[in-house]
C-alpha cells in the first residue's frame, strides 16, 4: 500500500470516529510515561522528605521546639526545662553535698535510673520509689510555676525591676562565660555540658533573666511585709522564750563511771554498781558546791576545787530544751535562784542572773567592701608581713578613692547604693547597694561593729574601716527597730512570706508532654 493511500485510510477512520491503532498506541505510550515520572516524582519527593526529618531529628530541632510542659496555658520547650531541672540537680547537691551518698545518689550516672532509697525519700517528702529524675523533675516544675506565677503579678502590679537586676544577670553570666573560657570551650558548648544538648545560648539568657527578675520581687515582696507594734508585741507575748535571754552561771559535775581497761588494755565497761556509786558521788559534790555557794563562796572557785567540775558562764543565753534550760525559763524564776539540775549523768550547779530582752535598736548600713589583693608569699615566708602591710595599705588607698569619688558626685545614699552595686567585693550585699540592714550589736566583725554602735554616729556619717577583710568604705543609714522587736518581725515575715511562696505552685495546673518529656533530663 502506498504512503498515500495509507494516508487516505487514517484520515478516513478519523473523519469515522475510528482511531487509528499506531495513534492510540503512541497515546498509551506517552500516558505510561507520564505515569511512571509521576510516580518517581512522589518516590523522590517522599524520599527527600524522610532525609529531612532524619537530618532535622539529628540536628535536635523536633527536640528543641517540642512543647515539654504547659503551666497554666503557657509553653516550655525542654531546654527550658532542663535549665531548671539542672539548676535543681546541682543546688541538691550543693545543699546536701556531705549527705550525698548516704542518701543513695550516685553522681556518676543519670538520675533517671536510680530509685531513692527510704531514708532520702523520709528526709526529702517524697514517695518511697521515686526516682531520683522524677524528684528534680517535680522541683523544677514547681519552681516554673512559681517563677510564672511571680512575675505575671508583678506585670499586673506593674512592678519595675530594681538595677540590681541587670546587674546580677550580667555578672552571672560574665562569670560563667569566663568558666567556659578557662576551660577551653565555647559558652556554647559550656551550657550543653551542664544542661543537656539541647541548651542553647538564647534559652540559658532568657531563662537566667527570669530568674533575676523572680529573685527581686521577692525581695521586694518580702521587704514590704510591715507589722505595726501591737502585732509585733502579741506575738511576742504568744511566745517570749524565743525572744529573751538569760544570764546565768553553772557548774556541771560529771556523774558517769570512768571505764577502765584490762590486763591486755581492752576497755572494761564499768558495772551497775560503779555507775550509781559515780553517780551518787557527783550528787554529793553538787550538793557540796551549791551549799558553799549560798554560804557566800565564789561559784568559779568551788568548780576549780572540785573533782569532775566545769564551771561556765553565759551573759546572753537563749532559750534551751535541755533540763538546765527549762529551769532557766521558767517564767516563775527570780534574780538569785539557786537549785542542782539533774540531767542524764551530769549534775548542774545553776545560779539565775536575770532574764532579758533586747532593748537596743539595731541600725541600717550601706558599705563598700575594697577586698585585699592576694600576695605572692605564704605565711612564715621572708617580707610576707612586710607585703600584706602593702596590700591593706593598697586596698586603704582604692576605698579613699572610691569615697572621694561619691563625695565628688551628688554625695546621696542612692549613689552611695549605685556605686556599691558596681565596686564592692561583698557579694552578699553587692545587689542591694552594699546594705544591710537591722544590724545588732556583735553580729559583725569587731571594728564593723564599732563604727556602726559608736553613740556619736549620725545618719549620713561615712568612713574607712580597715578589717582583716579589706577595707570598708562606710556609709551609716540610721537606727532601726529595737532587736527584739526586729527579731519578732522577721519571723513574721518569715512566715507570712513562706506561706505566700508556697502557695504560688498550688495554684497553677502543670500539664508534662509525655513526647517532649523524653528530652529532659
Amino acid at each position: 500500500m502506498s504512503a498515500s493511500k495509507e494516508k487516505q485510510i487514517r484520515q478516513e477512520q478519523a473523519n469515522a470516529g475510528t482511531t487509528d491503532p499506531k495513534t492510540a498506541r503512541e497515546e498509551r505510550q506517552r500516558k505510561e510515561e507520564k505515569r511512571s515520572n509521576t510516580l518517581y516524582a512522589i518516590i523522590g519527593a517522599l524520599f527527600l522528605i524522610a532525609l529531612v526529618i532524619t537530618l532535622v531529628w539529628r540536628s535536635n530541632i523536633i527536640a528543641k521546639s517540642a512543647t515539654a510542659l504547659t503551666i497554666d496555658g503557657e509553653k516550655y520547650t525542654a531546654s527550658e526545662v532542663n535549665f531548671y531541672y539542672w539548676n535543681s540537680y546541682n543546688n541538691f547537691l550543693s545543699q546536701y553535698s556531705y549527705l550525698v551518698s548516704y542518701l543513695g545518689l550516685d553522681t556518676t550516672v543519670s538520675p533517671a535510673g536510680q530509685a531513692m532509697n527510704e531514708t532520702a525519700a523520709g528526709m526529702l517528702g517524697a514517695e518511697a520509689g521515686t526516682t531520683w529524675k522524677d524528684y528534680f523533675l517535680d522541683q523544677a516544675q514547681q519552681q516554673m510555676a512559681a517563677i510564672q506565677n511571680t512575675l505575671k503579678k508583678a506585670e499586673a502590679e506593674g512592678y519595675t525591676f530594681t538595677d540590681s537586676v541587670q546587674a546580677q544577670y550580667e555578672d552571672t553570666l560574665e562569670s560563667i562565660t569566663t568558666s567556659a573560657n578557662a576551660s577551653g570551650a565555647s559558652l556554647g558548648d559550656y551550657l550543653k555540658n551542664a544542661y543537656g544538648s539541647l541548651m542553647t545560648e538564647k534559652v540559658f539568657k532568657a531563662q537566667l533573666l527570669r530568674t533575676a527578675q523572680y529573685s527581686d520581687y521577692l525581695t521586694s515582696y518580702r521587704n514590704g511585709l510591715t507589722y505595726t507594734t501591737d502585732e509585733i508585741t502579741a506575738a511576742y507575748e504568744a511566745d517570749p522564750n524565743s525572744y529573751d535571754f538569760v544570764s546565768y552561771e553553772s557548774v556541771s559535775v560529771l556523774g558517769s563511771a570512768e571505764t577502765t581497761t584490762d590486763a591486755d588494755g581492752n576497755p572494761v565497761e564499768p558495772t551497775e554498781e560503779e555507775s550509781a556509786a559515780a553517780l551518787e558521788a557527783a550528787k554529793a559534790t553538787a550538793d557540796q558546791i551549791l551549799a558553799d555557794y549560798k554560804d557566800g563562796q565564789d561559784l568559779e572557785t568551788l568548780a576549780s576545787n572540785a573533782d569532775r567540775a566545769t564551771y561556765s558562764s553565759n551573759e546572753e543565753a537563749t532559750y534551751l530544751t535541755s533540763d538546765l534550760g527549762q529551769w532557766l525559763f521558767d517564767s516563775s524564776r527570780q534574780e538569785g535562784d539557786s537549785t542542782i539540775v539533774e540531767s542524764g549523768t551530769t549534775y548542774y550547779v545553776a545560779v539565775f542572773h536575770q532574764r532579758f530582752r533586747k532593748e537596743e535598736p539595731t541600725v541600717s548600713v550601706r558599705h563598700i567592701l575594697v577586698g585585699l589583693a592576694s600576695g605572692e608569699k605564704a605565711q612564715g615566708d621572708e617580707g610576707y608581713e612586710e607585703e600584706q602591710a602593702q596590700l591593706k595599705a593598697d586596698a586603704k588607698a582604692k576605698a579613699e578613692e572610691l569615697l572621694a569619688q561619691w563625695q565628688s558626685g551628688d554625695a546621696t545614699e542612692a549613689g552611695f547604693a549605685d556605686l556599691a552595686m558596681k565596686e564592692t567585693a561583698d557579694g552578699g550585699s553587692k545587689y542591694s547597694g552594699g546594705l544591710y540592714p537591722n544590724v545588732y550589736k556583735g553580729q559583725m566583725v569587731t571594728e564593723f561593729n564599732d563604727w556602726c554602735f559608736d553613740p556619736a554616729r549620725k545618719s549620713g556619717d561615712t568612713g574607712i574601716v580597715e578589717t582583716t577583710y579589706g577595707a570598708h568604705v562606710m556609709y551609716f543609714v540610721g537606727e532601726s527597730l529595737p532587736y527584739w522587736q526586729y527579731d519578732v518581725s522577721s519571723d513574721l515575715q518569715t512566715a507570712d512570706f513562706n506561706e505566700w511562696l508556697d502557695a504560688m505552685p498550688a495554684e497553677s495546673t502543670i500539664t508534662p508532654s509525655s513526647f517532649g518529656m523524653q528530652f529532659v533530663g
